[in-house]
C-alpha cells in the first residue's frame, strides 16, 4: 500500500513525464541510449515554429526542489471521519472536506479528480512577515541526497538545506512552498476551468511569474485590483493601501468558459426582450457598438449579412436575398467591434431586428430562451459588500464572537464563483481557512436563478489555533475545525433563510502519515508461502484501506463500496473492482466467488485487489489460478492485483 509508493518516491525523477511525451511525439530525437538530441528536436520545429533565443522567466533558490517535491506521490493514507459521514446530512453528499497538508491532499485528489474541477480559489498565505508564513518542510533530504536527486552542486544544496530547515519565510521559500500546490492543481482543472488567487503586494509580482510558468502566460485572465477597504488603511507607508488583487488564469484560454454576473429583476427595466433573447441597445453593434472610423480599423469594416425570413446573421452571402449590412453610423463608416474571426466563432450571439426602414444589429446576452440578462465584471472588483470587516462580521454572526481573523467576505467568494463556475461543476479550495468559500457555494445553490447543484473539496491544514484566540477558548483547537463547525452554522442559517433543497452536508476524510513502527512492518515484510501478517491491516484500518483505494482506482471520495460476504469470509466491492483485504481467506470463499460468476448475470467484477500482507503467496496464486475459469465461463479476464 504504501512501501510501494516508497519504493518509487527513492527513484522518482522529475522530468519522466515530460520526457515520456517527447519521446511518444519525437521518438527519432533519442537515440538507442535513450539520450535526448536537442539539435534534431530543433530541426523538428523548424517549419513554421518561431524558436526565440533568448527570453526571461523566474528562478528563484528551490526552484528544483519544488518540481521535486510535485514529482513525488503521497506517502499517506485517507482516513474517514465514520462519525461525521454516517449523519443523515452527509451520507449522501457530494462535498467533501480533507483535513491535512494540501500538497497530500492534492496528490491523492488529482488520483480521481484530475480534469474535472471547473474553478480553483485560494487565498493562500501572503507572506507579509506578520501572518506567520514560514516555509515548514517534512521530507528531511539530506545534503547529499539533494545533491544526487536534484544534480545540482553542494553550495547549492546546502542553501537549499538552510531554507527548508529552518522555517524561512524569504519569496523564495514563499515560491518553493507553492509551486508544487499550483503545478498539481493545474492537473486538476477541467481544459474549460479557471483558478481565482487572492494576493497582495508582498508576493503579487512573484505569483504572476510563477502561474505564468505553470498556466502559462497566454493563458491569464486577469491581474484585478480587488478594493476591500474604500476609506484606505492608514498604516501602511506613503499610501492608504485600499486593495488586494485578485490573480485569474485559465487552463485553456481558448476552452476557459466564464460567466457574467447575475442582474435583479428591477434593472431589467433598461433592456428590451423578443422572442430570441434578451438585448440592450448599449449593446448595437450597428451603432454605439461600432469601433472607431474605417480608416483607423480597415480590417473591421466588412459586411454583415442577416437572413430576413430568418433573422440570422452570418458573415458570408449564403441567399440572394441575404440583406448587407455595414457598420455605419450617421453617415459615416465605422468599423466592427467584432473581428470577422469573431462572427464566425459566435454567430448566435447576435440578433438582427428589423422594422420597416432599418436593419439593427444587438450582441444577445443569453443564449438560452427566458433567462435574465448579465452584467460583464470589471477589470477592478469593488462593491461595498467586499469589505474585510464584512467577512469578519459573517464569522461572528455564526459564532457569536470573532472566531477567525481577516476572513474574505462572502459577497466577493459569491460574485468570483458567478464568474467561474457553472451548473453541476466542482469548485476547490485548498486553503480553505474559515471556509468562506463553502458559505458562498451554499448561497449560490440556494439563491442563484441558473446555477445549481455546485458541488465542492475543500481542504484545510489542522493548524493550531494561537491559544490566546477567542477561536481556542471556546473549544476550537485548530482551523479545520472551526472550518467544519461554520459550514454546519452556515448550512442552518441558510436553509432555514431559503428552505431551498440543495446538498448541504459534507464527507470528512483526514490525512494520516504512517507511523514509524508501522513503516518498519512494512519494510521488514517478505512475503513468502507460509507467512502473512494481519496486524498491518489493523494498523491502517480498513475503512482507511479501501477510502484511499478507492480514490487511487478513480472512484472518487462520494462513492460507496458494499460488503461482498460469500462463506465465511468478507470481502468489498465498488462498481466493477473486489477488494480483498481480510486475512484467513479460505478455499470455499474462492469457490462461492466462482460460482458468483457462474451464476449472476450482473456479476461482472473484472479486477481484484489484494492487500499483500494478509495473504501468503500460495493464496495469492490459488486465487490466479482459480479465477481462470471466469474467463472460460463468461470471458471475462479479472485482472489480480496485490500492493504493498
Amino acid at each position: 500500500m504504501i512501501k510501494n509508493i516508497v519504493e518509487n518516491n527513492k527513484n522518482v525523477d522529475i522530468n519522466k513525464n515530460k520526457i515520456d511525451k517527447l519521446k511518444d511525439l519525437f521518438p527519432n530525437c533519442f537515440n538507442s541510449n535513450g539520450e535526448f538530441d536537442i539539435s534534431l528536436f530543433e530541426e523538428e520545429l523548424k517549419t513554421n515554429t518561431n524558436v526565440i533565443k533568448e527570453g526571461y522567466g523566474l528562478n528563484f533558490l528551490g526552484k528544483n526542489y519544488a518540481k521535486y517535491i510535485a514529482s513525488l506521490d503521497t506517502e499517506t493514507i485517507l482516513v474517514p471521519d465514520e462519525e461525521n459521514n454516517s449523519k443523515d446530512e452527509n451520507k449522501n453528499s457530494e462535498n467533501i472536506y480533507i483535513s491535512g497538508d494540501n500538497i497530500d491532499a492534492l496528490k491523492h485528489l488529482v488520483k480521481s479528480y484530475s480534469g474535472q474541477i471547473k474553478c480553483i480559489y485560494i487565498d493562500p498565505p501572503y507572506n507579509t512577515g506578520n501572518d506567520g508564513f514560514v516555509y515548514n518542510d517534512k521530507f528531511n533530504l539530506s545534503v547529499e541526497k539533494l545533491v544526487d536527486v536534484l544534480d545540482i552542486n553542494e553550495e547549492e544544496a546546502k542553501r537549499i538545506y538552510s531554507m527548508t530547515n529552518n522555517k524561512s519565510n524569504s519569496h523564495s521559500a514563499w515560491l518553493t512552498f507553492m509551486y508544487p500546490r499550483l503545478y498539481v492543481a493545474k492537473q486538476l482543472l477541467r481544459e474549460d476551468g479557471v483558478i481565482f488567487i487572492s494576493i497582495d503586494d508582498n508576493e503579487q509580482s512573484q505569483l504572476k511569474l510563477l502561474c505564468d510558468s505553470i498556466f502559462g502566460e497566454e493563458n491569464i485572465l486577469g491581474v484585478l485590483p480587488t478594493i476591500m477597504n474604500l476609506k484606505g488603511n492608514n498604516d501602511e507607508y506613503a499610501f492608504s493601501g485600499t486593495h488586494e488583487y485578485t490573480i485569474v488564469y485559465s487552463k485553456n484560454k481558448e476552452k476557459s468558459l466564464v460567466y457574467q454576473f447575475e442582474i435583479d429583476v428591477d434593472e431589467t427595466d433598461t433592456w428590451e426582450k423578443d422572442e430570441i433573447g434578451y438585448f440592450k441597445r448599449g449593446a448595437n453593434l450597428k451603432s454605439t457598438g461600432v469601433n472607431a472610423p474605417r480608416e483607423k480599423r480597415p480590417n473591421l469594416f466588412f459586411p454583415i449579412y442577416v437572413n430576413k425570413n430568418d433573422n440570422s446573421v452570418s458573415v458570408v452571402r449564403e441567399k440572394k436575398s441575404d440583406v448587407e449590412v455595414y457598420p455605419v453610423t450617421n453617415g459615416e463608416e465605422m468599423s466592427w467591434r467584432w473581428s470577422k474571426e469573431k462572427f464566425i466563432k459566435q454567430p448566435n450571439d447576435v440578433i438582427a431586428v428589423i422594422n420597416d426602414v432599418d436593419i439593427s444589429l444587438y450582441k444577445k446576452q443569453r443564449p438560452a430562451l427566458g433567462e435574465l440578462p448579465t452584467s460583464k465584471p470589471k477589470s477592478i472588483l469593488y462593491k461595498p459588500e467586499y469589505s474585510s470587516g464584512n467577512g469578519t462580521e459573517r464569522i461572528k454572526s455564526l459564532f457569536n464572537f470573532k472566531a477567525f481573523s481577516n476572513p474574505k467576505p462572502v459577497n466577493l467568494l459569491y460574485d468570483l464563483l458567478q464568474i467561474g463556475v457553472s451548473e453541476d461543476a466542482i469548485v476547490l479550495d485548498f486553503f480553505g481557512g474559515s471556509s468562506t468559500t463553502v458559505d458562498a457555494i451554499l448561497y449560490l445553490n440556494a439563491l442563484s436563478k441558473n446555477r445549481k447543484n455546485i458541488k465542492y473539496i475543500l481542504v484545510q491544514l489542522p493548524e493550531l489555533c494561537d491559544i490566546k484566540s477567542e477561536a481556542y477558548k471556546n473549544g476550537y483547537k485548530t482551523i479545520d475545525q472551526i472550518g467544519q463547525e461554520r459550514i454546519r452554522r452556515a448550512a442552518k442559517k441558510i436553509k432555514e433563510e431559503t428552505n431551498a433543497d440543495i446538498d448541504y452536508g459534507f464527507k470528512h476524510y483526514t490525512i494520516k502519515d504512517v507511523n514509524t513502527n508501522t513503516l518498519d512492518k512494512l519494510e521488514k515484510f517478505e512475503p513468502n508461502y507460509v507467512i502473512s501478517d494481519g496486524s498491518i491491516l489493523d494498523e491502517f484500518g480498513i475503512n482507511a484501506v479501501l477510502i484511499t483505494w478507492m480514490n487511487e482506482d478513480g472512484y472518487g471520495l462520494t462513492d460507496k463500496y458494499e460488503k461482498l460476504k460469500l462463506e465465511d469470509y468478507t470481502a468489498y466491492r465498488c462498481q466493477n473492482t473486489i477488494y480483498l483485504l481480510n486475512w484467513n481467506i479460505s478455499d470455499s470463499f474462492i469457490k462461492a466467488l466462482i460460482e458468483k460468476y457462474e451464476k449472476e448475470e450482473n456479476f461482472n467484477c473484472n479486477r481484484i485487489v489484494m492487500f499483500g500482507y494478509s495473504f501468503t503467496l500460495t493464496e495469492i496464486q490459488t486465487l490466479k489460478d482459480n479465477l481462470q475459469q471466469v474467463k472460460n465461463i463468461k470471458g471475462i479476464n479479472v485482472e489480480v492485483i496485490t500492493r504493498y
